[in-house]
């Protein structure tokens, strides 16, 4: 028997010896189609080769591509499970020429792989041919020696491909396995043709024309092949089975199911297990390639996957959750083909774990309504359209899982009523959301929001995307198209453009639609899943529905990865050093730099800062691997998860964890763990390093934190640097050596500084001329521009030498003029010197003054009327 691995590297081998070159396959999440939810043939990857938009290395290729139906137009899901042939996951082998040969080396090389590497019998071959397309029925004849019997024309688009509406297009050629007429059904263009006797194995497509806009169709200058196997029907052929389910690859895992659930793998509950190893496999792959549950589009797909896999363990009575126990099963048979499926072990369990646990609770209640609806039903009544949507609004039952559970039965769902549902409930959300206060002039958003539903956001695994414009806002309005010079939103239905959210700024790049270019300079959430592009047309016409490539600015996202990874460890590394009550306030993580605020009641000292700072660079220069896991908010702070101030969390959080330390027991040996959405370095060595700007007070108990990384943080120190080497060039001493030097100017200037103050008061308290005012001596004098600081020294001076019981002291340094009146001890109690220097204020344009009955001091702007000010304490004193 040929193993399903066997089978692969069988055919993949062939093509290589033959020229062709092994292409890995492709992520699910096609990156060139935004027309598709996931990868569903092996020439998605090859699209844009094959239009001719992209040139490779290769002209000739082989692949095992990964693919998944199960929604939109090619949605196999309610079929799995119940036929031999429907999978959610299947793997499709191809061989592809862009421009290389064509049909007869296709046709060639098709049938000498199946005849000759695989041994297939010639007699139980047949094949289809497009009923205009003699040139592919003569090759049959020519290379496979296939009589006209078993060459059938088929007239229909059954046998002609299209990529779409216009573009590449061309016949086909089907080659089909004769299960023998044991098997009901006839051949391929008979009234019985949907038996199960004659299963398509391979489709050759044979790419030679270009349909145009006005419906001509002219030859392509360079025809190409794309072709398509199911590995799984193979399989089942080479291993001697009518059903899929019976290879290898499904047996391994039905029999895992069968183990673990106490129920047989072809007994009772035969469905349930093939469900289970189906969507087992649809949900690892697509975990694997960055999708993950959620209630909007693809991880809205990948949820439903999920749970209908979990209603048929419930079925078979798994006490515990039964995916992630399943998953070994799974990796040992497809892992060393497709190694991301190790490297995401740990997201896949713990994603399945986390769903299945969350779902058997919403499962048993589910179930308990359902049961309670049916029995008031007749027999065969269809469940009413309110109680599905109750099931799916309050239990979180997607209509067809529902419609899943009563199949049993022959009951049906009434559709309808479910629309209209769900159609009430928007109309209630939509008026209990208009009325929010200043919410309510985001009503266009609203509007968007409901018709478009959330954006896909592809950024956590790529910067570069395709999509198409699904709405365009200009001038505060919703329009269809906009042209060149105009201010743009621009909405996507999937980008690689980050939000602004969770402190971390929007991205800014280049959208492409065609000949156009919108300059993107930043992105926004609105409504907490809309993601809004703000830029500006550059050139060009853009219009909804235009296919576009979303490219992020690599170097801006680069910087702003890497401040942001350094804010989680610059998190734990203040907790190590200042103590557990340290927690984050508030945060900006932008390119050119991180502000980080955090509850900490003192001034962080300078020793502090410096460990801080070298621990954060060892951590860096540890290089560990930065991970992220999906879990509840409360699992992942039960496992020491640290949740991030401001940010609000949903059912489900992204985990980021960073580091090492194995003494960390309650982080699982992480050296950070937070709750955290934003985008991160894939290792803590892509920081760079970092380095610290600043430390000071925000609020009362907060402390702000500024700090650079990567080439910030170099620019940084080579600025500090060039400052040192350019004032100990001006010293004349070598950096080294600078600091002491600069701390013996500074003691110079000190001692220059109370010498001169010194010399001052002596000249200033030397020859006090005073006058009798009121009975009292009075010392009135001008200093010029001594510094005002220095005034109420003088005057103490002069009171104390006995020359003056008032004195008056006036200068004006810098063009300002500084008072400052003292009353000695036998004027005390006849002259109060607060009133007398408020009167010197008013005169040089001051507004009163302050100190005590004995020692009081004023200012004021007009620095050129001293002479007014000691006037004025004159007449004060003299009226007093």
């Amino acid at each position: 028997m040929s193993s399903s691995n066997d089978i692969r590297a069988t055919f993949l081998g062939y093509f290589a010896r033959n020229g062709h070159r092994v292409v890995e396959s492709s992520p699910l999440v096609p990156r060139n189609d935004p027309t598709l939810m996931f990868a569903n043939s092996g020439m998605v990857q090859f699209k844009n080769v094959f239009t001719g938009q992209e040139k490779r290395d290769y002209v000739t290729a082989t692949t095992a591509q990964k693919c998944v139906r199960a929604g939109g137009k090619h949605n196999d899901l309610d079929n799995v499970g119940y036929t031999a042939r429907h999978h959610t996951f299947f793997e499709m082998l191809g061989n592809f020429s862009f421009g290389d040969y064509f049909k007869e080396q296709a046709i060639e090389h098709a049938w000498n792989l199946i005849t000759k590497d695989f041994a297939l019998p010639k007699e139980r071959l047949l094949v289809t041919v497009y009923s205009e397309d003699e040139q592919a029925a003569g090759y049959w004849k020519k290379i496979a020696g296939l009589p006209d019997s078993r060459i059938i024309r088929i007239a229909t688009d059954d046998n002609f491909w299209r990529m779409g509406d216009t573009g590449p297009c061309g016949p086909c050629s089907e080659i089909f396995f004769d299960h023998g007429d044991k098997i009901p059904g006839g051949p391929p263009g008979s009234a019985d043709q949907d038996g199960d006797r004659f299963i398509e194995i391979w489709n050759l497509v044979f790419m030679q024309f270009l349909e145009e806009p006005k419906g001509t169709r002219n030859p392509l200058p360079r025809p190409s092949i794309d072709t398509g196997m199911g590995l799984e029907r193979f399989a089942a052929i080479l291993q001697g089975k009518h059903d899929n389910y019976d290879t290898d690859t499904f047996r391994a895992i039905i029999l895992e199911s069968a183990q673990l659930t106490g129920q047989e793998p072809d007994g009772l509950f035969r469905a349930s297990h093939r469900v289970v190893a189906d969507h087992l496999r649809a949900g690892a792959f697509l975990i694997a390639d960055g999708v993950l549950p959620s209630n909007e589009g693809r991880g809205y797909v990948l949820r439903r996957i999920l749970r209908r896999a979990m209603r048929h363990a419930h079925m078979m009575g798994a006490a515990e959750p039964l995916l992630h126990r399943l998953f070994p099963a799974l990796e040992r048979q497809m892992a060393a083909a497709y190694p991301e499926l190790s490297r995401a072990a740990s997201l896949i369990t713990e994603t399945f774990k986390l769903e299945e646990t969350r779902f058997r609770t919403l499962l048993d209640r589910g179930l308990g309504l359902l049961e309670a609806e049916k029995a008031k039903l007749g027999e065969k009544e269809a469940l009413p359209g309110d109680v599905a949507f109750r099931l799916y609004d309050t239990y979180g039952f997607p209509l067809d899982l529902t419609q899943d559970a009563l199949r049993a039965e022959g009951r049906a769902v009434d559709v309808a009523g479910f629309d209209a549902a769900m159609a009430e409930q928007k109309k209630r959300a939509r008026a209990a959301w208009a009325g929010s206060g200043e919410a309510a002039t985001e009503t266009l958003w609203f509007d968007l929001k409901e018709k478009l539903g959330a954006t896909e956001f592809l950024g956590y695994s790529t910067e570069t995307a395709e999509g198409s414009i699904a709405a365009i806002v200009a001038d505060g309005a919703s329009v269809n198209s906009v042209t060149q010079g105009r201010e743009v939103s621009i909405i996507l239905n999937q980008t690689p453009f980050y939000g602004e959210s969770g402190g971390q700024q929007g991205d800014a790049g280049v959208i492409r639609a065609g000949d156009a270019v919108i300059r993107i300079r930043d992105t926004q959430k609105k409504l907490g899943d809309l993601f809004v592009h703000l830029g500006k047309v550059e050139s060009g016409d853009v219009s909804v529905g235009q296919a576009v490539i979303a490219e992020v600015d690599h170097t801006r996202r680069g910087a702003i990865r890497a401040h942001h990874s350094a804010t989680h460890l610059l998190h734990e590394a203040l907790r190590r050093r200042l103590g557990t009550h340290v927690s984050q306030k508030g945060s900006l993580v932008a390119p050119e730099r991180l502000r980080f605020d955090v509850s900490q009641p003192t001034p962080i000292a300078a020793e502090d800062l410096a460990w801080v700072e070298a621990e954060v660079n060892a951590r860096i220069r540890e290089n560990a691997e930065v991970t992220t896991r999906l879990m509840t908010p409360d699992a992942a702070v039960a496992e020491g998860a640290m949740a991030l101030f401001g940010e609000k969390y949903g059912e489900e959080v992204r985990v980021v964890a960073m580091g090492h330390d194995p003494e960390a027991v309650d982080r699982k040996g992480h050296y950070s763990i937070e709750l955290c959405g934003g985008t991160h370095v894939k290792r803590t060595g892509d920081i760079g390093m970092f380095r610290l700007v600043s430390e000071g007070a925000v609020a009362a108990g907060v402390r702000r934190i500024e700090a650079v990384t990567g080439a910030a943080a170099y620019a940084a120190m080579e600025a500090e640097a060039r400052l040192l080497r350019e004032a100990a060039a001006v010293l004349k001493v070598s950096p080294a050596d600078l600091p002491a030097r600069v701390a013996a100017l500074v003691e110079d200037r000190r001692q220059l500084e109370r010498d001169l103050t010194e010399t001052r008061k002596k000249m200033a308290t030397a020859g006090v001329e005073v006058e009798t005012v009121a009975g009292l001596r009075l010392a009135l004098r001008d200093l010029g521009d001594m510094p005002g600081k220095e005034l109420k020294g003088l005057a103490e001076a002069i009171l104390k030498g006995g020359a003056a019981d008032v004195v008056a002291l006036v200068s004006s340094a810098e063009g300002k003029a500084s008072i400052v009146v003292g009353v000695g001890e036998v004027a005390k109690g006849r002259a109060d010197a607060v009133a007398l220097v408020r009167a010197a204020s008013a005169a040089v344009g001051g507004k009163g003054g302050g100190g005590r009955p004995d020692m009081a001091q004023a200012g004021g702007p007009d620095g050129d009327k001293t002479e007014e000010a000691l006037a004025a304490v004159r007449i004060a004193l003299a009226t007093a």
